[in-house]
């Protein structure tokens, strides 16, 4: 069985405040209809550029989360924030809660969309450090307050999204796409769907699941949420990812099915929430799981908050395969390290008549700042460490190749390649290899 990696931000608030009706986020040319901005697709993830207070930062797109949060402000980061208050954040894991300031009426905007009455929810310390498990700087969250104004067109292919005025949108036939209708509940969306698991032969379970683009994972289920709701005999237990309260951990597995209509998307990988996770994260008591990313990126997404619903139609990497990472390494980011290359020129020296040509070589040295890679845990009982890689092993070289001649993304799938697969790496432990 082969393996993804993952990321999970789900939040859930542990206080109530009441705040003054928001403008919200609208084209800044009143006569404008239709805005298209570039992402980046990061482990599954949609990472958008947007301005707070006119400061440039990258947040990810997530309709998993009904508030803006912002995490990652460092001591270069100089972004004013307006009427701040003292409140508490409980997300997933086994954590308590945590501080965080709430800031009413920030001034966000991206592209040639814009709000001045934004709330910004800021976590005043990183415990996850999401920069680094993402391989690249994350400055926060944003979900329902930018997504209840627009529908919005998400290419997973191109890495596109496109925002329109939805009283002057009109969809196009389609028979290749299909509708949905979204329940939106506490301002996260929620749909219908069918799953087959092994434990129950061919019989298909109806769920209701939440939408969850900022989980990379195909899918999750909480275990007992129905009767026949089970983790399938062939599992193993790993961490699933981060939560604002510490690490969540799961059961993870495949199923056979999951059916979306007339859509049919075989062998999807699937995790089980352990049981405090699963309390925390069912708020809504009918909620069975969360479809996330690993499914959401085979199909162009329309995503309609005004009018509550999803149209789906299926991309070209519909019928592509899940993986796992069954290494049993998280692996992030280490910060940049000064490296020293070597560089050979050669040139020619032409000879007179008569004379022999000759090659001369001269060499030079450059320094260069690369990026570097920690174990940041390793799995009980997984290859890993059964192999004797340690958290904070510092990673030299994968199969004889430079760590720095790497990305995070390509560290990452080197662990999710076919079943069996041995992979040699050195490391630095102690200042040792």
């Amino acid at each position: 069985m082969k393996k993804t990696f993952k990321l999970f931000l789900i939040l859930f608030f542990a206080f109530s405040v009441k705040v003054k009706a928001q403008d919200g986020f609208h084209f800044i040319n009143k006569n404008k209809v239709h805005q298209q901005i570039s992402f980046k697709l990061i482990n599954n993830l949609i990472v958008i550029p947007l301005h707070l207070n006119d400061k440039k930062l990258h947040f990810i797109l997530d309709t998993g989360v009904n508030k803006t949060i912002l995490f990652n402000i460092s001591q270069n980061d100089s972004i004013g924030l307006n009427n701040v208050k003292k409140v508490k954040l409980q997300g997933l894991g086994k954590g308590e809660s945590i501080d965080a300031l709430m800031s009413l009426n920030n001034n966000v905007s991206i592209k040639k969309i814009a709000s001045k009455t934004e709330t910004i929810y800021v976590i005043l310390k990183d415990n996850f450090d999401l920069s680094s498990k993402m391989g690249t700087t994350i400055h926060g969250i944003i979900g329902y307050d930018l997504l209840k104004e627009f529908i919005l067109k998400i290419n997973y292919k191109s890495q596109t999204i496109d925002f329109y005025n939805p009283n002057k949108f009109k969809y196009r036939k389609c028979k290749k796409c299909e509708v949905f209708p979204l329940k939106l509940f506490r301002n996260k969306p929620y749909m219908n769907l069918k799953v087959q698991l092994d434990t129950i032969g061919n019989k298909l379970i109806d769920v209701k699941m939440l939408i969850d683009s900022g989980g990379s994972d195909a899918v999750w289920l909480f275990e007992d949420s129905k009767e026949d709701i089970k983790t399938p005999k062939q599992f193993f237990n790993d961490i699933l990812g981060e939560g604002l309260s510490g690490a969540i951990y799961g059961n993870r597995s495949r199923m056979p099915k999951i059916k979306m209509g007339s859509f049919e998307i075989e062998n999807p990988t699937v995790s089980f929430l352990d049981s405090l996770s699963t309390k925390n994260a069912r708020t809504f008591k009918d909620r069975n799981g969360s479809i996330g990313a690993g499914i959401l990126k085979r199909f162009k997404v329309w995503i309609d908050y005004p009018n509550k619903k999803i149209t789906l139609k299926k991309s070209g990497s519909f019928s592509g395969g899940f993986n796992y990472n069954m290494s049993g390494l998280d692996v992030i980011y280490y910060g940049k390290q000064l490296v020293k290359e070597e560089n050979v020129k050669s040139y020619s020296n032409n000879a007179s008549a008569g004379g022999e040509n000759s090659i001369n070589f001269i060499t030079s040295f450059s320094y260069k700042f690369k990026p570097s890679f920690i174990v940041n845990s390793v799995v009980e009982n997984s290859p890993a460490e059964k192999a004797g890689l340690l958290k904070d092993d510092i990673i030299l070289k994968i199969n004889g190749k430079r760590s720095y001649e790497f990305t995070l993304n390509d560290i990452m799938f080197k662990f999710q390649q076919r079943d069996n697969k041995k992979i040699k790496i050195e490391v630095s432990r102690n200042g040792k290899k």
